[in-house]
């Protein structure tokens, strides 16, 4: 029986048009035949797949009732080919055809017979997609119409339905595309009625636009059988159960303090103001979280959001809110001017809306004020703390303040380039001030991810003890700081491997900052490394609540299923975090992991591909290679290993994931000479060592023991 080969997958991103003919199975032989033949000759006929076919960019075309044209050109390609296939179709009543549209991984694989197939996420969720409408319909992924919507002239024709149920219960967010004359207006009988009727009981107003990307809805309710305690070793394991409920489910109504920060439009003429509009947004968000009787979303979730979105009861029900704040910022020069508006989205009502026009030394009186008129308007109890939390000016600084704010711009990023960028930003934010304690905790933050694994781009023991004098500074400056806790407590788990010291640091942060989603996302990791479940599903479930979208937040949940060694939960986890962003590599790595424990050896390597592809970093590569070796390919993992070592000469690649490699290839003494290295440069991962399924084959060694010992995982 033929195999896939995996060295002979080539993923990359394809721009997926899949279509059907609706009633297909029912017709008559010979009607089949006819109306395959005319499907085919109206998409050969478009425009686009002509320009695709001769500029070398088309890697498939449809066969049989249907299937996919996939695109290497740009996310408009397949909605283009789209109408011009329903504008076609007009001549062709008898055809009825629906169609579906995504771009994501695709992939040519080659089996045995030397036969070429195209596979991968995007054909899939393009086929899921388009599974969700009836004849008539162009139906697009949340992905692509955020593309799309930023061109102006789509966001009229475009128009949210809302989550769609496809197999296996997964729920995928669909829009409609159609024109006055093209494509299917009725909302496809797959939706859920009382969810058409929440999109079209969203009257818009008159100064907001479509908004396509509200990822919220793809999740209705996650509702997660919690693990709870990892087996010790020597049939040690025990388990139980509890349930993690996402905010904003149809049975937890929202408080009526509540409340969603969207992120704001950059009005300024310069498209690099993007980072003070950002900036300002979160901001005003982190005033807020400093009153007790507000819920207040974090950033992460927001951000999935653009500003003015039509369909705000939806929004505001996924994320757990009665209250949505919409703004718009311009700066220019030393001017800015700031737009609110506070709306109650189950009922459309403006509560309150106002316009400041102030110096750029004003920022912080402007960010007080709209803070303090939503804690009014919302009627929540201030304390006199709170009062003085929502007046603060971390700085007196303008220039300092420009410079932290794009600190944090490139901070959120979460890449190498964008955490360098970041670190140049505060440096000059401290030169400008240097008692500006929020720009030292954010150098704090930022060396601690370029030491940790999977950012590692430093030697740990050149990013750690920056991090730590940056987040000591930070503390001397203002020992209230919550942030600067939290940046302190990192140091402490991933560095000092002082446990005990890290969890008085992390429980400091969130006694000063409850509503700090990461102090508590952080907290629960330290929690399930040392295996203490029931308390790691508490925190990572609270840092959920603050903020129900983050992506890593959701992986972790996976994780910590991984770590106690319950792999289908950690797949089904992990599939729930796809749908909120396909291509989110971390997503792909937990859902390698788990299939690679199973023995499913085939999808763990194609999962491992898709996130080397997309994100390249060292880590990645070696779990990679760890993935071939337990499959038996030992070529390709000695390769790997080959690749890494090259690597290590150009930049920093932690022997704890070259460890791993050799674990798989049973070359126990290589595995722990690698290890010895990673523990005298006090590389993160060793600080996994106790919970890592991938080291249980060298798990009774007494060296291995010995590593636990002097790490301090053991007593």
């Amino acid at each position: 029986m033929p195999t896939e080969r995996s060295s002979d997958v080539k993923f990359e991103i394809g721009h997926v048009l899949f279509i059907d003919i609706v009633g297909y199975s029912k017709l008559l032989i010979n009607e089949q035949s006819d109306q395959i033949q005319k499907l085919k000759e109206i998409v050969r006929g478009t425009e686009q797949v002509r320009l695709a076919e001769a500029e070398g960019k088309l890697l498939r075309l449809p066969t049989g009732d249907g299937g996919a044209v996939v695109f290497r050109t740009t996310p408009e390609a397949p909605v283009l080919c789209a109408l011009e296939i329903s504008k076609a179709l007009k001549s062709h009543p008898e055809l009825r055809v629906r169609m579906g549209i995504h771009s994501g991984p695709v992939n040519e694989v080659v089996d045995l017979n030397e036969q070429a197939n195209i596979a991968g996420a995007g054909i899939n969720i393009a086929q899921r997609i388009m599974d969700c409408g009836d004849a008539g319909h162009i139906l697009l992924s949340k992905h692509v119409a955020d593309d799309i919507d930023d061109y102006p002239q789509w966001r009229p024709l475009l128009h949210d339905l809302g989550p769609c149920e496809v197999k296996h219960g997964v729920r995928l967010h669909v829009v409609n595309l159609y024109t006055d004359e093209l494509g299917n207006a009725e909302p496809p009988e797959k939706f859920e009625a009382v969810e058409v009727a929440a999109l079209r009981s969203a009257k818009p107003t008159a100064n907001r636009r479509y908004f396509p990307g509200t990822a919220v809805a793809i999740i209705v309710t996650v509702v997660i059988a919690a693990i709870i305690v990892r087996a010790l070793e020597m049939n040690r394991r025990t388990t139980a159960a509890e349930d993690i409920r996402r905010p904003g489910g149809a049975s937890v109504p929202a408080p009526e303090k509540s409340i969603a920060v969207l992120p704001f439009d950059n009005l300024s003429r310069d498209p690099e103001n993007a980072y003070f509009a950002e900036g300002i947004q979160e901001e005003i968000l982190t005033r807020l979280a400093k009153v007790a009787d507000l819920k207040v979303i974090s950033r992460a979730s927001t951000q999935r959001f653009k500003s003015a979105p039509d369909n705000l009861p939806v929004i505001a029900k996924m994320l757990g809110v009665t209250n949505i704040l919409e703004g718009s910022v311009q700066k220019s020069a030393d001017q800015v001017r700031v737009n609110v508006q506070l709306i109650n989205a189950m009922t459309d009502a403006h509560l309150w809306a106002d316009t400041y026009d102030r110096k750029l030394t004003d920022i912080f009186a402007v960010e007080s004020e709209i803070a303090k008129a939503i804690a009014e308007t919302l009627q929540a109890k201030l304390t006199g703390s709170e009062q003085h939390a929502l007046s603060s000016r971390p700085t007196e600084n303008a220039e300092a303040h420009q410079f932290y704010l794009k600190g944090r711009y490139y901070w959120n990023k979460r890449n190498e380039e964008g955490l360098k960028k970041a670190i140049e930003y505060f440096k000059q934010a401290i030169d400008a001030d240097p008692n500006y304690a929020l720009a030292y905790t954010g150098m704090a933050d930022s060396y601690s991810l370029l030491g940790f694994h999977g950012y590692g781009a430093l030697p740990p023991t050149e990013a750690y003890p920056k991090a730590k004098i940056a987040a000591e500074k930070a503390l001397q400056i203002d020992e209230a700081l919550g942030e600067a806790h939290a940046s302190l407590a990192t140091v402490k788990e991933n560095y000092e491997w002082d446990l005990i010291g890290a969890e008085k640091e992390y429980k400091r942060a969130i006694e000063l900052n409850p509503k700090y989603a990461t102090a508590h996302q952080w907290y629960g990791e330290l929690l399930a490394v040392t295996e203490r479940y029931p308390e790691a599903i508490a925190q990572i479930k609270q840092a959920q609540e603050l903020d129900p979208l983050s992506l890593i937040i959701n992986v972790n949940i996976s994780w910590f299923f991984y770590f106690a060694r319950q792999y289908d939960d950690a797949l089904e986890q992990g599939r729930k975090t796809l749908d909120l962003e396909p291509n989110f590599a971390s997503t792909h790595w937990m859902l390698g992991q788990a299939y690679r424990q199973k023995g499913m050896y085939e999808e763990a390597i194609a999962e491992f591909q898709k996130e080397v592809v997309s994100r390249g970093d060292p880590v990645d590569t070696a779990v990679l290679g760890h993935a071939y070796a337990v499959a038996g390919n030992r070529a390709e993992a000695e390769k790997i290993l080959k690749e890494l070592t090259d690597l290590s000469k150009d930049r920093y690649v932690s022997p704890y994931f070259i460890a791993l490699i050799y674990v798989g290839l049973n070359d126990k003494d290589e595995a722990f000479d690698r290890l010895e290295k990673a523990f005298a440069e006090r590389s993160a991962g060793m600080v996994f060592l106790k919970v890592e399924p991938m080291f249980d084959p060298i798990r009774s060694d007494p060296r291995f023991q010995d590593l636990l010992r002097r790490v301090g995982l053991t007593p």
